[in-house]
């Protein structure tokens, strides 16, 4: 009859609903899982900063790969280029930016063998001499100002100071890394110490290999 299938369907339903021996759908916010979840949210893979830095050293190379580009077309074209003669301090920002990819190489491998106390050494280090690059560079600039040469003078020197000028601003994102990973206190970072060490230590040492090239470039270009 029709009541009685109507009570019936109404039984089986408070049966499904009200717990007919069924087990309760598990929370997805308890148990002990839950602390693994919480934990890997805290800390992601480290795989999405190595992603990160190539795509950033990937622009960065396509951007003075752009200047370099209208910089041989414009010298070959000129007819008012007049040669910068580098200033000598360059070869020894040169020597110091070499020796700290040496000291961060150094740093890197004490941090991935658990040497605290070597990596920390190595790392202040490279950080010093990044300063001292960049206070080189500085004094480069003063010199070729002192003997007039300046932005506009002509060509040659407007790429000078683009080239040294925007490879300084890069390395200063650089050495406010290094400072970042000193200072940092990681236990309850989103990254860990070895990684952000590492990923630093790429833009570092891909700092030195594209000053090596703009140093060519220029010294080419004379």
């Amino acid at each position: 009859m029709p009541d009685t299938t109507v009570v019936q369907e109404i039984e089986l339903i408070i049966e499904d609903v009200g717990g007919g021996g069924g087990k309760p759908p598990a929370r997805k916010d308890s148990g002990g899982d839950d602390g693994e979840h919480r934990g890997s949210e805290r800390r992601p893979s480290p795989r999405r900063y190595y992603t990160g830095i190539a795509v950033g050293m990937a622009s960065i190379v396509m951007f003075f790969m752009a200047l370099a580009s209208v910089y041989i077309i414009r010298k070959l074209s000129s007819t008012d280029w007049v040669p910068v003669q580098l200033p000598a301090i360059l070869w020894a920002n040169t020597g110091m930016l070499l020796a700290s990819s040496f000291t961060m190489e150094i740093a890197r491998r004490r941090i991935a063998k658990s040497d605290l106390s070597g990596f920390r050494t190595f790392w202040y280090v490279t950080t010093a001499l990044g300063i001292f690059f960049l206070v080189g560079q500085v004094i480069a600039w003063r010199r070729l100002i002192s003997q007039g040469v300046f932005v506009a003078s002509n060509p040659a020197s407007s790429f000078f100071y683009i080239f040294t000028g925007a490879h300084a601003l890069h390395l200063c994102g650089g050495t406010g890394a290094l400072v970042y990973v000193a200072a940092r206190k990681f236990e309850n970072a989103r990254v860990s110490r070895f990684t952000a060490a590492e990923v630093t230590s790429y833009y570092w040492h891909f700092m030195d290999v594209l000053w090596i090239f703009l140093l060519a470039l220029l010294y080419l270009g004379k």
